[in-house]
């Protein structure tokens, strides 16, 4: 019996993000354009060599990226907005101004991608005319034929996806855009076919979600346009982090192949095989190895799913993959030696899941002797010491609704205003200040053991003093510590939480060339010992002002981990919440009453199908009021969020009941300032007037316009002024600048507002 494996993509980064340290590089200038495209060049074709080595016979070609695929789709087709193309900039820094900004224009909207901690570069659609500037996937295709001989299977981000997760189009426009698309993909696809492509992959996770129904017949009508031009060509849709939506509808495009997730599906794609049947004589590219979480899989468990598939597709037809590209899980464990040996044999990164793959092609073709060792490992694994924590089970167990309930908003905002007596449009920023090289390196040096505890501590105080002087020159109204003793906000809990662990080279792209390392959950979640007070109880001791202590909360912490398997996320999500709540009363009762619990990630975790997410929605409500509630009324409680759209939960944001909210507002261009308007949101807010992933400093006008524009429909008294997110990855200069302008916006708007007022 034949039995063939694929990818469907693979991480960009390197095992040393290679790829982040060469792109940013030239961004400092430091290297020209074309020692750029050698260095990625020689990235992609190793990534490529890994997978031909490991035994893949379908190795996808073309995922790779210079920022972002969705990006990379927009510039193929120039969709390149005008404030960027009259800049006649050159190719690769139009891509780079899009993505970053620069001097003379925003940068595109950036949002995340489906339900993971990816973003992606949104498309533009607004005055623009679709051409073919490059065959992409071509270039990608020909470079892995030249170097290694691989046919590889080209992707492509298909026209539904692209056009439907893009911005600035009327809904009666799809449409034309879909027509004027068409042609353009058709010539992708001719000359491909015509280089000698067997398989080209057309990614379309939007079927995985109800957002094509609407516009079904210009689906159809496409991929029939494509079988008709192409005939020749083996095109394969391909969809993953969820059940199709209408598995019928998309198993009857003319395609030759479909590749479906059956991990995160939870069975309907397998019942919908079983209810329906699938095309006779067509392929099915089943996901079946985890692409989004880092445990091994048991694979006696994969091999009976797949020979379940065989049974009602036919044992030729099903070709066994991830359930979603590679890229967001880490690169290799090999670089994890000093993991605890137990906890590590229960990991599995990208290189691994090949390995997965080809050890299910094995015991699939009756070798059971292969897996025998990745069985027994799993084994080892699920008897690691310590992982259930009874006294953590017995405390949540006690929670009731009174725990997790605070006085009305309004007597607390009376009780806060009379404490912290802020001025108008009060001014802060949402947490970290610029991690320089050298906080990096003093950083390193202390892990590797060149600097003591002790003078580590003395560096990490320096510093600390050095910026609340810096914010009280500036004239910023409510301080914060900089955050220089944490390497990620997510990372610094995992490496302090019970349960939980943090890898040394576990790099997962986050947006462009940001990378985070994922702390991984493997048993009950519990605080050790205060993690946070110290640091901000020492800030507090060197201003008059107030000091936030700043935290991340329960719902971020665990959406932006590898969460356990073997109990629900929601159990996890309040096991951190509860150790979150004890660091709460830990930093009030240190002094601290103004306390900021960071969910950026909140929406990031909402489940696709909308049949799913009033339970989580429901969840993040508790988890959040179960970290936050155990406070006095006087004791103020912030939070953040980052990118998202909040018009369909904008009841969940305020049942959180934190006291202030700051969100995201100005890459979105002021556009999630309509969510406000037909409601009447009763606590404080913060949008965010300037874009911080961008190293451009708005001009005066720009950020007063971004101020203005919030307050046409938000009361001056409730709304407080900040930058969009934390400041960690801007240098010292931007953050100086883009503050003393945002103090400068704001005291002249106190000054309009009182002259209003007279």
């Amino acid at each position: 019996m034949t039995v063939n494996t694929a990818t469907i993509g693979y991480p960009r980064i390197g095992r040393n993000r290679e790829w982040k340290k060469a792109i940013e590089a030239y961004w400092k200038q430091e290297t020209t354009e074309a020692e750029l495209h050698n260095q990625l060049h020689e990235l992609y074709v190793n990534q490529l060599r890994i997978q031909k080595d490991k035994g893949i016979d379908f190795v996808s070609v073309g995922d790779f990226s210079y920022y972002d695929h969705m990006l990379d789709t927009a510039v193929m087709f120039n969709i390149i907005p005008a404030r960027f193309k009259k800049q006649n900039l050159s190719a690769l820094d139009t891509y780079y101004a899009m993505a970053r900004g620069n001097k003379e224009a925003e940068a595109c909207e950036m949002t995340k991608w489906f339900n993971t901690n990816y973003h992606y570069i949104v498309p533009e659609f607004t005055d623009v005319t679709p051409a073919l500037n490059e065959n992409r996937p071509l270039a990608y295709w020909q470079k892995a034929k030249d170097e290694l001989a691989l046919n590889g299977k080209p992707l492509l981000i298909g026209p539904a996806t692209f056009i439907l997760l893009g911005k600035g189009f009327k809904q009666e426009e799809v449409s034309s855009l879909f027509a004027q698309l068409t042609p353009l993909y058709i010539q992708v696809i001719k000359e491909l076919h015509e280089a000698g492509a067997e398989w080209i992959q057309i990614d379309e996770p939007i079927f995985v979600t109800n957002k094509a129904e609407g516009y079904w017949k210009e689906v159809e009508a496409f991929y029939q346009r494509i079988s008709e031009e192409v005939p020749g060509a083996n095109l394969i849709i391909q969809t993953y982090f969820e059940a199709l939506d209408n598995y019928q509808s998309v198993v009857n495009l003319p395609v030759n192949a479909f590749g479906l997730d059956f991990v995160h599906d939870e069975r309907k794609n397998s019942e919908a095989i079983k209810a329906h049947g699938f095309p006779k004589g067509k392929k099915l590219f089943a996901g079946v190895i985890d692409g989004r979480n880092v445990w091994k899989s048991n694979l006696i468990e994969k091999a009976a799913l797949v020979s379940e598939l065989q049974k009602l597709v036919g044992k030729e037809e099903v070709i066994v993959q991830p359930s979603s590209t590679l890229l967001h899980v880490p690169v290799t464990v090999e670089t994890e030696q000093e993991l605890p040996a137990d906890i590590r044999a229960g990991l599995s990164f990208a290189e691994e899941k090949l390995t997965e793959l080809e050890l299910l092609k094995d015991l699939l073709k009756g070798d059971s002797e292969a897996v025998k060792a990745h069985q027994q490992e799993i084994e080892a694994f699920s008897k690691v010491a310590n992982r259930v924590h009874t006294k953590t089970r017995a405390e949540l167990e006690q929670i009731d609704d009174q725990a997790l309930s605070r006085a009305s908003v309004a007597e607390r905002q009376r009780l806060q205003k009379e404490k912290f007596d802020l001025p108008l449009l009060p001014t802060t920023t949402i947490g970290s200040l610029p991690q320089t090289a050298e906080v990096r390196s003093k950083r390193l040096k202390w892990k590797q053991g060149q600097l003591t505890n002790e003078q580590y501590e003395a560096f990490i105080k320096e510093e600390t003093k050095r910026w609340i002087e810096v914010q009280e020159e500036i004239g910023i109204d409510v301080l914060v510590h900089g955050e220089f003793e944490r390497t990620d906000m997510v990372e610094f809990f995992g490496e302090r939480l019970g349960g939980m662990l943090t890898t040394k080279n576990g790099w997962v792209q986050s947006y462009g060339s940001r990378c985070v390392r994922p702390p991984v959950v493997y048993g009950d979640v519990y605080l050790v010992e205060p993690m946070t007070v110290k640091e901000i109880v020492y800030a507090q001791s060197l201003t008059e002002k107030v000091v936030k202590g700043m935290l991340t909360g329960p719902i971020t912490i665990l959406n932006w981990s590898f969460p356990r398997t073997d109990i629900s996320k929601y159990e996890s999500m309040n096991q951190i919440a509860l150790a979150i709540r004890k660091e709460v009363k830990a930093l009030e009762e240190a002094g601290v009453h103004m306390i900021q619990v960071d969910e950026p990630a909140l929406r990031e975790g909402l489940p696709i199908r909308a049949e799913k997410q009033a339970a989580y929605l429901n969840a993040t409500v508790e988890a959040f009021r179960l970290a936050t509630t155990g406070v006095e009324d006087t004791t103020q409680i912030h939070t953040h969020m980052c990118y998202s759209k909040f018009d369909d939960m904008i009841d969940t944001i305020s049942a959180l009941d934190a006291d202030v909210i700051s969100i995201e507002a100005s890459r979105s261009h002021g556009n999630i300032i309509s969510s406000f308007e037909q409601y009447s949101y009763d606590k404080e807010i913060g949008l965010g007037i300037y874009d911080i992933h961008s190293p451009r400093i708005p001009s005066f006008e720009e950020m007063t316009n971004n101020l203005d524009r919030a307050l046409r429909v938000l009361n001056p008294a409730q709304f407080w002024v900040n930058p969009d997110c934390g400041l960690k990855t801007r240098n010292e200069k931007q953050v100086i600048d883009a503050l003393t302008q945002m103090v400068n916006v704001t005291k002249k708007y106190r000054e309009k507002l009182a002259a209003v007022a007279q």
